[in-house]
């Protein structure tokens, strides 16, 4: 089974990462019979970071995230989008094949649409701030996705329309030339990690716990984390307290059971983001060492990234290459 996931490079990595995408990820591609492909989605981040230099700098986190962070270059294929040049004329064919209402459907197209007209633009102007890149995000997504005969893509429930719109433009391909083209399957994965104030750690949201940088920044952001009035000595609810509900991600089911029954007992809150403070420091030295270990040698980066877009390539190319003689085109 061929497991593909994507990551945008769209801003530093924090905890909710790593609990949420980056270990189910590592964890599905140690299974036994899976064949793991990740990508840096560097040319999906230009629809929001028009920065040269900010863009190839996010691009380079994000692959450094994830090999500090466990990703075994031996059992997996890692690489760059932009290295993979088959994808880009993939989407052009798939582009040919998608329904406008489709793109019109689109999360984030209908997401900037109704941002503007709650804005007060004319229903004439009402998509004049949006650009062909964003609008079309979906069938290059979907080229990611088909150009590597790709089994299986684990997706959050804000991304399952992702894949429906790939296997809908694989199956009007499909209709037309005959099996070109390998029909995906989505993955539900959710793992949701409460931020500093209560909603889904996010960076839009300013609410986030880095990843990675000076450990004394990790330690403040803890200290933020919401909480309320009780006394020290008073019984706390473990399922309801935000410092809790991140510590869990961190612990054994045994560790957990033990500090819930501490937060019932009465724990003051200090003492409480002081543990959690404590445990990510013991989860994130080694990676943090890593990861500013890869950040200073960006030619390893580019090494390992090229290696892995060499085997990309390998099955890519024979994709578009049944795909390119399929539509009846020629070389």
């Amino acid at each position: 089974m061929r497991v593909l996931t994507g990551i945008k490079p769209s801003g530093s990595p924090h905890v909710g990462n790593l609990v949420g995408a980056i270990r189910p990820a590592l964890g599905l591609a140690d299974q036994p019979g899976v064949e793991a492909l990740f990508f840096v989605a560097d040319y999906h981040a230009l629809t929001l970071v028009h920065d040269r230099a900010e863009l190839g700098r996010l691009g380079r986190e994000v692959a450094a995230t994830w090999v500090a962070c466990g990703l075994d270059l031996a059992k997996v294929i890692f690489y760059r989008q932009s290295d993979v040049p088959e994808l880009f004329e993939l989407a052009w064919v798939l582009a040919c094949f998608t329904s406008k209402g489709w793109m019109n459907k689109a999360h984030a197209y209908k997401a900037r649409v109704a941002a503007a007209r709650e804005a007060g633009a004319a229903e004439d102007e009402i998509d004049a701030g949006i650009d062909m890149g964003l609008y079309e995000y979906p069938v290059l997504m979907s080229a990611d996705i088909l150009a590597l005969d790709s089994d299986v893509v684990p997706v959050g429930p804000d991304q399952l329309q992702h894949i429906e719109i790939a296997r809908d433009i694989a199956e009007r391909v499909n209709h037309t030339y005959g099996d070109l083209l390998r029909v995906p399957a989505a993955r539900v994965d959710q793992v949701l990690v409460p931020g500093t104030d209560g909603r889904k750690m996010s960076k839009s949201y300013g609410n986030t716990l880095p990843l990675f940088g000076d450990p004394k920044e990790l330690r403040k952001a803890v200290m933020r984390i919401v909480t309320d009035s009780t006394p020290p000595e008073a019984a706390k609810d473990p399922d309801s307290a935000l410092v809790f509900q991140i510590h869990r991600h961190f612990l054994s089911a045994a560790e957990a059971d033990a500090l819930a029954a501490r937060y019932r007992a009465g724990i003051g809150w200090g003492d409480a983001k002081k543990l959690l403070a404590d445990r990510l420091e013991e989860v994130l030295a080694e990676p943090r060492r890593r990861y500013a270990e890869l950040m200073a040698s960006p030619g390893e980066l580019d090494r390992l990234l090229a290696d892995g877009a060499r085997r990309a390539r390998a099955i890519a190319t024979p994709v578009l290459a049944r795909v390119r003689q399929g539509i009846g085109i020629s070389g």
